[in-house]
């Protein structure tokens, strides 16, 4: 066994708990007061007061390896400085000194020709059992060389003025020392996606890998791999949780140069307001002692879970290992890549449930990485909000977002896969129709009817304006919703609403119009007349 003293780390007088087991930390946060078991015995935590990730504050360490290839954005690729990132390590190694540490080895990619082992060492348990149910878990107890670091210390405030961050808290990657550094936040997600970003610079850069933030399943019979592409709450993790398929992951893959598809992951880390054990079978059987839920309300005197209950926050969420999920892929990889879906909230109800796109049209939009916000979800928001996250990741993606969708061109070169835009949002509008989301079963009838292959047997028409392709005719579905110029009673409200939201993808895509192959614009963008 490969020795191991934390005091290499700068850190003194700290005792420190190795790979412990989910019951054993599971004790501990309880018997620390840190958490609370439920009726049926599940952990439940409270992240305190970051109920979400905090985006614009991760920043990336500036120096040789990381200046001329990260794309340095004010938004998400800030730049911190070493000299304030040696700083600020040592402050945390005092401020971890002394405490009573959870340290474990895990790693990442399931695919071993790119594993990364990671050493965390945390503040608090429950960071521990995230990552023991996030990351992917060795099958012997042992210590390993860890290629990267990650300090988790929920405790420590960081001093902008002094330490060079935005606010107290903080994630901060250094590329160089191959250490993430988390500070001033419980919030298990800032550990999940501190990690992807690192995974989405050194895959592409390093490995010939392309990084996605999507899930995959395969059909059981046909072995044929389907990917999910999304942002928050538009259905990925649900949709591709299909009894009818295995799980490979439900939200961080790369692809490889010999076209297999692999987890980056071991577990899943999903939103649950709103479950039920009929809209979400297999997430809901899931919630089972070892996994552990987050921020969300229990009945005072029952300790039952309230899952429609919002008042701690919209993003309750459970993270799990992935073998919780009955039916997986066990290896966590395939190959035989047939569908691409792009799932997409429209808050303006113009674009149709499903839409068949050519290559142009695939490169163009998930350059784009279109969603929306709904009005009353975040304040001030009165209308529809178009939001933009390229490679539908932006805060995860250090690189520049063309590379990405380079790499992204050239996996569809000299394929059969088919691509398709899924809309999860609204599908209606009008004075007297007012608004209304799709049925969840309505879309899981549209993907199955591409997985099985009769949406390539119906007639198509084109979509005016953005120019993909819908379908007449889907088995199980009403036709009426499949062209959403037919749900509007106002023709003319709904035309305008689709020139305006045709006009937010142009305008968007002005910043990557000089970078990007000509083909995608002439073939992919849509086209006011």
């Amino acid at each position: 066994m490969i020795s191991f003293s934390i005091e290499n780390y700068g850190i003194l007088n700290s005792s420190y708990n190795w790979q412990l087991t989910p019951d054993e930390l599971q004790k501990i946060i309880i018997r620390k007061k840190m958490g609370v078991e439920t009726k049926s015995g599940v952990l439940a935590i409270n992240t305190g007061s970051f109920t979400g990730r905090s985006p614009e504050d991760r920043f990336i360490v500036k120096d040789k390896i990381t200046e001329q290839k990260v794309w340095w954005d004010e938004k998400f690729n800030q730049s911190f400085d070493s000299e304030k990132f040696d700083c600020l390590y040592q402050k945390i190694t005092r401020y971890l000194s002394g405490k009573t540490l959870y340290i474990r080895d895990g790693y990442l990619c399931s695919d071993k020709r790119y594993q990364l082992n990671v050493r965390s060492i945390s503040e608090y348990p429950w960071s521990d059992l995230f990552i023991h149910n996030l990351f992917l878990r060795f099958q012997e107890l042992k210590r390993i060389l860890p290629d990267w670091l990650l300090f988790c210390a929920p405790g420590f405030q960081a001093n902008p003025i002094k330490d060079g961050t935005r606010n107290k808290n903080f994630s901060i990657l250094n590329f160089s020392k191959k250490i993430i550094l988390i500070g001033g936040s419980g919030y298990t997600g800032e550990i999940k996606k501190s990690i992807f970003s690192v995974l989405n610079f050194i895959l592409p850069m390093y490995k010939n890998v392309f990084p996605m933030h999507c899930a995959a399943n395969i059909g059981k019979q046909k072995k044929d791999t389907a990917l999910f592409f999304g942002l928050s709450g538009t259905g990925k993790t649900t949709i591709s949780n299909d009894i009818n398929r295995n799980l490979i992951g439900d939200d961080e893959h790369g692809w490889t140069y010999d076209n297999i598809i692999f987890n980056f992951e071991g577990g899943c880390y999903a939103k649950i307001l709103g479950i039920s054990r009929k809209n979400e079978p297999m997430i809901y059987h899931a919630i089972k002692k070892g996994a552990m839920l987050e921020n969300v309300f229990l009945k005072t005197k029952t300790r039952e879970v309230d899952f429609l209950n919002d008042s701690i926050t919209q993003n309750i969420r459970i993270s799990y290992p992935i073998y919780f999920i009955e039916n997986i892929e066990k290896k966590l990889l395939s190959s035989n890549i047939k569908n691409i879906f792009f799932l997409t909230y429209d808050a303006f109800g113009v674009l149709p449930p499903i839409a068949k796109l050519n290559r142009a049209q695939s490169s163009y939009y998930f350059l784009l990485g279109y969603t929306s916000k709904v009005a009353g979800t975040e304040l001030n928001i009165q209308e529809p909000k178009s939001t933009f996250s390229f490679c539908f990741g932006a805060p995860f993606m250090p690189l520049h977002p063309v590379q990405y969708t380079k790499m992204f061109m050239k996996k569809l070169e000299n394929t059969k896969i088919n691509v398709w835009m899924i809309n999860t949002g609204l599908i209606s509008g009008g004075e007297s129709y007012g608004s209304s989301r799709i049925k969840l079963n309505d879309t899981r009838k549209i993907v199955q009817n591409v997985l099985n292959g009769f949406l390539l047997e119906v007639p198509y028409e084109k979509y005016p304006i953005f120019n993909f392709q819908i379908p007449k005719y889907c088995p199980g579905v009403s036709s009426t919703i499949l062209n959403p110029k037919n749900s509007w009673e106002n023709e003319k409200m709904y035309q305008n609403q689709v020139r305006t939201l045709a006009k937010k993808f142009i305008q968007h895509f002005d910043r990557y119009r000089q970078d990007i192959d000509k083909s995608i614009i002439s073939y992919g963008e849509p086209v006011l007349e």
